[in-house]
């Protein structure tokens, strides 16, 4: 991995996409939904500050375990610019989010259990089906092995 000399304070795309491993691509995919930032020099070209670093590993850890990344654009706003996110901050950050991620545990855990019905049944029954309807909330409403979307009167086809 390149090392960047402390002098430097801006790095390049390229620099910043060797540093992070992220694809030059996820970065300016990245700026372009605001979560990071960049100067143009005079030839137009992108400088990121160094604690574009942190945050390009914050916003990979955080997609890795499911976070949206509007979500996420919402966590890094609330940091000051040009500085590198903490510990603190990623703690802070991160319990907001641990009733999220357990929901989700929750939900993987019970298709993980029920993969070989869903596999078998083919039809993804709604009554069962913990895919389409978990708990049979859907049960009360209607019937069937597909959810249709509901036309209201007045509304075009």
């Amino acid at each position: 991995m390149p090392q960047i000399p402390e002098k430097i304070h801006e790095l390049t795309v390229g620099q910043l996409s060797a540093r992070s491993g992220a694809a030059v691509s996820a970065l300016h995919f990245y700026e372009a939904k605001g979560l990071i930032g960049s100067r143009r020099t005079a030839g137009n070209q992108r400088r990121y500050s160094r604690d574009a670093l942190r945050r390009v590993a914050f916003i990979r850890a955080a997609q890795r375990v499911g976070i949206p990344l509007a979500t996420i654009r919402e966590a890094l706003s609330g940091l000051p610019e040009e500085r590198t996110p903490t510990r603190e901050d990623w703690s802070r950050l991160s319990a907001a989010w641990r009733t999220e991620l357990d929901d989700r545990i929750k939900q993987l855990g019970r298709l993980r259990d029920h993969l070989s019905d869903c596999i078998g049944c083919g039809c993804l029954s709604l009554e069962t089906c913990v895919l389409s309807n978990p708990d049979d909330v859907v049960g009360e409403r209607m019937a069937g092995s597909r959810l249709l979307p509901v036309r209201r009167e007045g509304e075009d086809s």
